[in-house]
């Protein structure tokens, strides 16, 4: 019970930082301090290869005589879906990590162990499936995204552990939030404002155009408005001290200029009363501008957003990155992967104005002129080769499995226990690593990938001093 009275205690810490959201004093990042990496062919406990980090939550936390150790939640995505969506269980994994103290210049080697695999079901207990959603489950509440074989579908992004144990899950394919039991039920789920929702025609279309096999494709292939294909809840984070849940959608919505990746850099954030997260009241809503970067011919890029994760002086940080870039896929190098500090001071709440219905706040990518947007500052640069060197890797050539993997989508924020440092704290980023593995198993089949993409933890030590 130490451990996780000393989570508890950090949590508390959030009461009397709540309004610090507004200080000018950036976190200072102490660098790369552990990092540690699970086996691309790794099979969960229910045999089926190991997916790893869409979504982090950690359980508990302590110093030891040696270093640190603990055990977090660690949510996969869809499934296995190079060639399509299959009918994957989602599931979330539990994990145990411990690293030794770090010496100074070097990065520690984390023991990272798959513990345990449980599934998600519906209220029923119907396990829920990765499949792309071609229909509307109406069993389960709200109308939600529904497969072929009745399941819910769900492609769930992020992951918060509620103090009675109960979890709440973000999704893609909504986009929505979900109420879940410790255990992986279905408890009841929460849909956005009609500005988010994917409409097609005039109607609800939750599918994400990844048909699986033998699936008709969506007409039209993109929603016409909401957000956009696999553009989701890829963030979310739950302030103990406040109860307040925040979402933020992957990109723009189709109307706010997510039609075009080179338009679609003002996203949104709902925040949430979630006292009765059955009952989620929304009391705000922001604009995000995503940080844009430029490629190797000088063109404009968005970096779409990844994860959210709440410091104890309750200011948020955003994990964003770019694609396409890392072991695994095509390119080497990748251009942006970043922790951005997330300040709301001085935005504008839309909520409840007409941009929650289908007036765009930025039509085109262009700011509405009434609307001020958060802002967004760099803490950590995970593309630091001098950091990554602590730990034996790099980002970009030579192309191998010490190039750091294309998606970054995972993050949790515990403890450092120093006490001549009591503000430190040290941020957990995990790789999402797509199932990809040369030696597959899901659903009951072999696959094969073009290459063996391990589960990377990297841990981060950052001063609020």
């Amino acid at each position: 019970m130490k451990s996780l009275t000393c989570l508890s205690v950090f949590a508390a810490t959030l009461l009397t930082g709540v309004m610090a959201s507004a200080a000018s004093d950036l976190p200072v990042n102490k660098g790369l301090v552990a990092a540690g990496r699970l086996p691309a062919d790794l099979r969960d406990s229910f045999g089926d290869t190991f997916g790893s980090g869409s979504g982090m939550s950690v359980l508990d936390w302590k110093k030891t005589d040696k270093g640190y150790q603990g055990s977090f939640l660690l949510l996969p995505d869809r499934g296995y879906n190079v060639e399509g969506t299959t009918d994957y269980s989602t599931r979330v994994n539990v994990l145990s990590m411990s690293f030794a103290a770090p010496e100074i210049g070097k990065a520690a080697t984390a023991e990272l162990t798959l513990d345990k695999t449980f599934l998600l079901t519906d209220k029923a207990g119907k396990a829920m499936t990765g499949l792309d959603p071609v229909a509307i489950n109406k069993d389960n509440g709200p109308d939600l995204p529904g497969a072929s074989t009745g399941a819910v579908s769900l492609d769930p992004e992020a992951i918060v552990r509620l103090p009675d144990g109960s979890l709440m899950i973000s999704d893609e394919y909504g986009p929505a939030i979900y109420h879940f039991t410790g255990e992986g039920k279905l408890v009841s789920a929460t849909l956005p404002p009609q500005a988010f929702l994917p409409m097609r025609k005039g109607s609800l279309n939750f599918s994400s155009n990844n048909p699986g096999a033998n699936a008709p494709k969506p007409d039209p292939e993109d929603p016409e408005t909401g957000r956009q294909n696999n553009q989701g809840f890829e963030g979310m984070a739950l302030n103990p001290a406040t109860q307040e849940l925040t979402v933020v959608l992957q990109s723009a919505t189709r109307q706010d200029g997510g039609e075009k990746k080179t338009t679609r850099f003002n996203t949104r954030a709902l925040v949430y009363d979630a006292t009765n997260p059955d009952a989620l009241k929304l009391k705000a809503e922001y604009v995000v501008p995503l940080p844009t970067f430029k490629d190797a011919e000088g063109k404009t890029l968005v970096a779409a957003q990844s994860e959210l994760s709440i410091l104890p002086d309750g200011r948020l940080l955003l994990l964003s990155r770019d694609s396409n870039n890392g072991w695994g896929v095509k390119g080497e190098s990748s251009l942006y992967r970043r922790v951005d500090l997330l300040d709301f001071t001085g935005a504008t709440n839309i909520a409840g104005t007409d941009f929650d219905g289908l007036k765009p706040v930025a039509p085109k990518g262009q700011l509405d002129p009434s609307v001020i947007a958060a802002k967004l500052t760099t803490v950590i640069d995970m593309n630091d080769n001098a950091e990554l060197a602590k730990a034996g890797l790099h980002n970009g050539a030579p192309h191998d499995a010490s190039d750091l993997s294309e998606k970054w989508e995972s993050m949790g924020i515990v403890p450092a226990f120093d006490p001549e440092h009591p503000k430190d704290v040290l941020v957990l980023i995990a790789n999402d690593n797509d199932f990809l593995t040369t030696r597959g198993h899901q659903v009951g089949a072999d696959y094969k990938a073009d290459a063996d993409v391990d589960t990377m933890v990297l841990v981060y030590r950052l001063s609020l001093d």
